[in-house]
């Protein structure tokens, strides 16, 4: 029996364009909040530490499938309707980027105690330290756990499925209604996908953390 490759390669490309689009915005939002939120997390202002430890506990704890759910089902019932696309990676976005926190905020606390106290006694500001001194050197202790992080996001766009927008897995499971004979090829060809897609990631990080270390 011939596999029906010319009926199945459109779908699965189409799917990973959509699986792709989403994880490149997911990860924009992610890496933005997660920047913003960790500084928040090392703030000298009470409040604003407060405030951020919070946002990370509660979408940190709160389940992904049920913040899709929230962001495409629920928010049109308090008048903000979002697109399917525009909901997933909202969705994504918003989880990842509690975890991302924790990474800034570890990193940033894991630099030498030494190396703020020799900015203070060159007499820079906080400002100063932060993004002169001590954020190049958390930065090449952030790069690890976010390849991580991203490549978890990238797995995490499967669940856009529950949305019904049109992702690697949607398709695949078409396919799968469409050839159920072929279904164990179908998902051998989808975990390829999705590995190719994470080792593109994992090359992406190492070659960035090769160059941004290479002053050691």
């Amino acid at each position: 029996m011939n596999v029906p490759w010319k009926e199945w390669w459109p779908l699965l490309l189409d799917g990973a364009v959509v699986t792709l689009q989403v994880s490149v915005l997911s990860a924009i939002v992610a890496l933005l909040i997660a920047a913003a939120v960790g500084l928040a997390r090392v703030s000298r202002f009470m409040i604003v530490r407060g405030i951020a430890k919070i946002y990370v506990e509660l979408f940190r704890s709160c389940s992904l499938l049920v913040l899709l759910f929230w962001t495409y089902f629920a928010l049109p019932f308090i008048g903000i309707e979002l697109s399917k696309l525009a909901a997933g990676v909202l969705a994504i976005g918003l989880n990842i980027s509690a975890y991302g926190a924790e990474i800034v905020r570890s990193a940033i606390m894991a630099v030498p105690a030494g190396q703020r106290e020799a900015a203070v006694a060159l007499n820079l500001s906080d400002t100063q330290r932060m993004f002169r001194i001590v954020l190049p050197q958390a930065f090449a202790r952030m790069l690890p756990p976010f390849g991580n992080l991203l490549i978890e996001l990238v797995k995490s766009t499967s669940l856009v499925y529950f949305i019904t927008l049109s992702d690697l897995t949607y398709q695949a499971l078409i396919l799968r209604n469409n050839f159920n004979s072929w279904t164990l090829l179908i998902f051998a060809l989808l975990l390829v996908i999705y590995f190719l897609i994470s080792s593109c990631v994992t090359l992406a990080i190492r070659l960035l953390e090769r160059r941004i270390t290479a002053w050691r």
